[in-house]
């Protein structure tokens, strides 16, 4: 049996005296993954461990079967590509120059951009719809149209593994819809997508779920697993229900007694 390209196993962190991660393991499979669950549960950690920003204090992660702090960052960088819940947005660079960045594993720092570095970007800007602006500035855009750059960076390192930390902040609706039918294209090509969401509906889009508190793992289904919704349910303390709506699955406010 081939082994997972990226996993988790018996994981723990501590950050201060909070124990953020308790013996998760996890094995993210080639498709689109959400991580769910309330404030506080481990969600933005664990996605720092997979993307090897975040050393465990006990248990591995490794990719490809090897553990995954002996990559050379370029290598890791090169498989793994991350968006952070809070990105840097300062600087002079220019919305391109800023996607550019997403090659940065393939090329180093002094290589000079070739064609398939060009191909990536454009096609990057064109997915995330910020080609229009590339050559403004990122301190001068707005957070959803700065959201949609720093999404196609990650996009531009053509990673088979992408781990993006609420990659909904700042977008509207209309975007919001873009990017689930982004990551669902991801998914058909067979890259592994992982994902924090805090629109619990959002996330119900996704191939698969996996619901966290207080640092472990709750459960992890496809998105149609009763026992998935119901342990969905139980870590939101009963303030949602979940309810089907044509081949879609909601949630909705439980706002009766």
């Amino acid at each position: 049996m081939t082994a997972p390209a990226l996993q988790s196993l018996r994981v723990s962190v501590r950050l201060g005296a909070t124990l953020a991660l308790d013996d998760v393991s996890f094995a993210p499979s080639p498709g689109w993954t959400a991580i769910v669950g309330p404030n506080g549960a481990g969600k933005s950690t664990l996605l720092r461990v997979l993307a090897g920003l975040q050393a465990p204090d006990a248990g591995t992660v490794s990719l490809n079967a090897r553990a995954l702090l002996e990559w050379p960052a370029r290598a890791r960088g090169a498989q793994i590509a991350w968006l952070a819940q809070q990105a840097d947005t300062n600087g002079e660079l220019t919305v391109r120059e800023v996607v550019q960045l997403g090659r940065l594993p393939h090329l180093g720092l002094f290589t000079a951009p070739r064609a398939e570095d060009d191909a990536a970007v454009e096609q990057a800007m064109r997915e995330t719809e910020c080609a229009a602006w590339q050559a403004r500035r990122l301190h001068e855009l707005s957070g959803g149209e700065r959201q949609r750059v720093l999404l196609a960076r990650a996009l531009a390192v053509m990673a088979p593994i992408l781990l993006l930390d609420e990659p909904t902040t700042h977008l509207d609706p209309p975007h919001q819809v873009a990017l689930v039918r982004l990551l669902q294209r991801q998914a058909q090509l067979g890259r592994t997508v992982v994902s924090v969401l805090h629109d619990v509906s959002l996330a119900l889009l996704a191939d698969r779920l996996l619901v966290m508190n207080h640092g472990r793992v709750i459960a992890e289904g496809s998105r149609d697993d009763p026992a998935l919704h119901a342990a969905f349910i139980d870590v939101f303390a009963g303030a949602i229900r979940i309810e089907r709506i044509g081949e879609r699955w909601i949630t909705v406010p439980q706002l009766e007694q």
